[in-house]
This record gives C-alpha cells, structure tokens and sequence, in this order.
C-alpha cells in the first residue's frame, strides 16, 4: 500500500481478517458482548428466577411507543412466555458467544432482542442512536465476521462429520 502525501485519502485501507490481531479483536469483541447479555440475563435468573415480572409489566406500559399495541398485547397475553423468556435467552445467548458455539444463531437471537429493546424504547431521548441501537450493531458485527471461528468453538464444530455432512449448518455457526 503507497502513501499519497498529496491526498492520503485516496489509497485504498485494507483489513485483513486473517491476520492475529484483527483475530484477536473479533474473539474478543464476542466474548464481551457474550458476557454483556449472559451478565444481565443471570442477574436477572439470580434476582427473580424465572419470573421475571418486570419484562411483561413494561410491555404493558408501552402504549405510545413505535410498536403501537403489539407490546401491549403480548405484555398482556405472552407473560407466560416473557417471565421465563427473557433471563433464559440471555443466559443463554451470552454462554453460546463466550464460548463461541453456534454464534451466528445465538448473535441473531441478540438482534432480535435488541431490535425489540430498541423500538420498544423508541422515547429516542438520546436519538436514533442509542445505547440499544449499539448493542445491536455489535450482534449484527459478531454475524457477519463469523466470530465464533476466532477461538471458539465453531472451529472445531464445524469439522465434525454432521457439519461436513450438511454444510448448511455452517450458517448457523461461525
């Protein structure tokens, strides 16, 4: 790569994936956003089991918000579902990206969540970006660098004979 001392804007950057830092990088920025969601869905696992009261009493709440009734209604009618749903699938979406086992599914399960946190909490008193909008910007980066090749155990789940059998699973992983 030349430098243009004229105009350095002009030069094309690369970033190679391949290389140990970028590797380093990718592994650890999934394990952080791992230990985010497994932090707070534990806590929550921990402070109420799975009961988790506050999930459908806030939906209900939300009668002005971009999603209309629909949090509302399920506030009201999927409480039995929300109470033991929320601090499950945090738990369990942070422990599949710590250790980097089907990242590519438990990333997406993180961009649902996320979308649902961000326009659920569409105030936007902070604007369109926000601290939920970032949470899924990170999901959404750990999908498409395929994180869970990066010291993780998708590496080595991907070898096994199931995976080279049906090489569509591979989607779900990486």
């Amino acid at each position: 790569m030349s430098y243009q001392s004229s105009n350095p804007l002009v030069d094309e950057v690369e970033f190679a994936l391949d290389g140990p830092w970028a590797a380093y990088w990718i592994a650890f920025l999934r394990v952080v956003t791992g230990w985010w969601f497994f932090h707070s869905g534990i806590t929550k696992v921990i402070e109420s089991g799975f009961s988790y009261t506050y999930g459908s009493a806030y939906m209900q709440g939300m009668t002005g918000t971009a999603l209309g009734g629909i949090p509302v209604w399920m506030g009201n009618n999927l409480a039995w579902l929300i109470e033991p749903g929320v601090p499950l699938f945090e738990t369990l979406i942070g422990l599949a990206l710590i250790a980097g086992a089907f990242t590519r599914l438990a990333a997406f399960g993180g961009v649902i969540f996320m979308t649902l946190f961000w326009v659920g909490n569409a105030g936007f008193g902070h604007g369109l970006v926000n601290s939920d909008f970032m949470g899924l910007l990170l999901f959404i980066t750990v999908i498409m660098l395929s994180a869970g090749r990066y010291y993780g155990l998708d590496a080595l789940i991907e070898k096994l004979s199931v995976v080279q059998a049906h090489p569509k699973l591979r989607y779900l992983l990486g």
